[in-house]
Formats: C-alpha cells, sequence, structure tokens
C-alpha cells in the first residue's frame, strides 16, 4: 500500500514538473517570437537612422556649396 502512495507521489510530482516545463517551454517560444520581432524592428530603424545620416550628410554638403557661392559673391 506505501508503494502504491509513493508511485501515486512521484507520479504527481512528475505531472508538475512536465506541466512547469510545458509553460515555460511555452513562455520561451513566446520570447523568442518577441526577440526576433524587436530584432526586425531595430534593423528597421537602424537603416532608417542611416539614411536620415546620409541625407542629412547632403543637406550639409548643399549648404557649404551656397555658404561658398554667397562668399565669392560677397568678395
Amino acid at each position: 500500500m506505501q508503494n502504491q502512495t509513493t508511485l501515486t507521489k512521484l507520479n504527481d510530482k512528475v505531472s508538475a514538473v512536465v506541466e512547469q516545463y510545458n509553460l515555460l517551454k511555452q513562455e520561451n517560444e513566446t520570447l523568442r517570437l518577441e526577440v526576433v520581432k524587436l530584432k526586425a524592428e531595430s534593423e528597421i530603424k537602424n537603416q532608417e537612422i542611416e539614411k536620415l545620416i546620409e541625407q542629412n550628410a547632403m543637406k550639409d554638403s548643399e549648404i557649404e556649396s551656397i555658404v561658398e557661392k554667397l562668399e565669392e559673391i560677397m568678395v
């Protein structure tokens, strides 16, 4: 009889561990998908930043060109 009780307790504990494992596995998958999504969003933002940096550099170049022309006119 005691073996049956011990076996039942062990079975209950194993079931609890398996259930906890499945919950953690599901949470891990959810977090993994979130990381993938955030990495993709980060990459898009990084590309946008690079584009803006290039545009800023082009504007700076245009401004320098205008300033040089103004200086030539004023001299």
